[in-house]
């Protein structure tokens, strides 16, 4: 800091990085309360020898500047706070009176704390606040960033992991060219080979991509990816608290395919025709809301007590998690950064084309202004993180009525490409079938039925009446369906 910037700080109130002190002739108690601050959140100066009255700055000097710089640098490494403080220190002189400034620095590893982690201090505007209990333990937890996922869970195994759910995401993995080479290796070498598994051991990051539900609840508790659908611009308008709200799922990678499903009933798909006939759709907004889901989920601290959720408003789309960004928003956006707090489950939704490469998905969520006409904000603090995606105001939840218009069109597009040896005409039930089918090959019967609002034997009967279109492939658990006869 040079002079001429501190006197434009003084002629200002103070900064959030940007602290006075009188201090005359001995260093106020209340000092190391702002080293504890600025060493949580993102560093600062402390100047000696200016009062502040009110919003306006008296400057009066130090009697013994070299003293006082030699009380507070020994201070910072004597042991009273529980790790180093490297401070700068800088002297002014200012119309005839000598002012001295630290600059003290965002420490990597916090909490900074002197005495016990209850004299944990943060910056808040321009005030030194004492930390919460969760804003101390968030702290500790990211002294782990990017590793906790990554550790092995003693005594865990693959038979810890839902299978079906594995082979769901095997199924997405080899519809893509990535990882060829493991498409059609066993479970076990698979597993070792993206570190769902290091050594046998399950790690953190497969356990919650992919375990069963009462081993990811035993070890990591605090696990949950909440969807709701709130049939108002905010809660405290809502008449009713949600109209739909995600059921509890065992693993992420279910919580977010249903997810992914409900997305598509949320935004404009334009289809557009091609030279040839053909129709293709353009799924751009969709991909945004899937970026923003798998940022979430690959950002979120999945052992904070703090439930990640995804709220749909009439309005705006709302991601919020626990867990900071690890740098300022403004240092992430424009840049290609990749630093992840969970690296394993970020490759994993990278591999089958959910999420962008490193470094470019939160970039992507701004092409949402362009696509919509409307700003996205992302914010993060200590402790959350959220993106909001607006919606157009004329925009309202599809209902049931519309999906099944919605799904006799998709299917309409479908029925038009079967080949011309397939002649019969479909019924509407059939035409949603096939729809639904389009959307999701490893869908169920049970889920169709559900979709449709009929009996499970009803779609069986069905489907057994379109063999000439659709065929079931694989094993009951871990295949998928085709439309046969299709022409590309």
């Amino acid at each position: 800091m040079t002079k001429q910037e501190l006197v434009a700080r003084l002629r200002d109130i103070e900064w959030e990085d940007f602290e006075v002190k009188a201090a005359k002739s001995e260093l106020p108690k209340n000092i190391w309360e702002t080293v504890s601050a600025f060493s949580n959140t993102s560093g600062g100066w402390i100047v000696l020898g200016v009062k502040q009255s009110g919003k306006t700055f008296e400057i009066q000097g130090v009697d013994n500047s070299e003293k006082l710089e030699q009380d507070f640098l020994g201070t910072l490494r004597s042991g009273k706070f529980n790790t180093t403080i490297f401070a700068i220190s800088k002297q002014y002189t200012i119309d005839g009176c000598k002012l001295l400034a630290f600059y003290v620095p965002e420490v990597e590893m916090k909490p900074v704390y002197f005495g016990n982690p209850t004299n944990t201090f943060i910056r808040m505007g321009s005030g030194d606040q004492r930390a919460t209990e969760g804003e101390i333990r968030a702290m500790f937890r990211n002294q782990s960033f990017g590793k906790k996922t990554e550790e092995t869970i003693p005594d865990s195994g693959i038979e810890m992991l839902n299978l079906d759910t594995l082979h769901n995401y095997r199924f997405a993995l080899g519809e893509t060219s990535n990882l060829v080479d493991l498409h059609d290796v066993s479970d076990a070498e698979f597993c070792e080979q993206v570190n769902i598994t290091n050594k046998g051991l399950l790690t953190y990051a497969g356990l919650l991509m992919f375990g069963k539900a009462p081993f990811v609840l035993r070890y990591v508790p605090t696990f949950c990816v909440d969807y709701i659908e709130i049939p108002a611009p905010t809660i405290q308008q809502a008449e009713v608290r949600y109209t739909y709200r995600i059921p509890e799922q065992q693993n992420i990678w279910e919580a977010v395919q249903i997810i992914l499903r409900r997305f598509r009933t949320l935004v404009d798909a334009p289809i557009h025709i091609k030279n040839d006939g053909f129709a293709t759709t353009d799924e751009s907004q969709y991909k945004v809301l899937r970026e923003a889901l798998a940022n979430m989920v690959m950002h979120c601290d999945h052992f904070d007590s703090l439930r990640s959720c995804v709220r749909v408003y009439t309005d705006h789309i709302e991601f919020m998690n626990g867990g900071a960004f690890p740098l300022p928003v403004s240092d992430i956006l424009g840049k290609i950064y990749s630093k992840l707090r969970n690296p394993t489950i970020a490759k994993l939704f990278r591999y089958v084309g959910i999420a962008e490469n490193a470094g470019y998905g939160m970039n992507k969520l701004t092409s949402w202004e362009t696509l919509t006409g409307t700003k996205p904000t992302i914010e993060s603090d200590r402790t959350i993180a959220t993106v909001t995606l607006p919606l157009k105001s004329a925009l309202q939840r599809i209902t049931d009525t519309d999906n099944i218009d919605v799904a006799k069109n998709v299917a309409k597009n479908v029925a038009k490409n079967v080949a011309k040896n397939v002649a019969k005409k479909l019924t509407d039930r059939q035409q949603q079938i096939i729809a639904l089918i389009s959307e999701n090959p490893q869908t169920t019967r049970a889920e169709i039925a559900a979709a449709i609002g009929v009996a499970t034997k009803t779609i069986e009967r069905e489907l057994a009446s379109l063999s000439e279109i659709v065929r079931y492939v694989g094993s009951k658990k871990g295949g998928h369906w085709e439309i046969i006869n299709y022409e590309n």
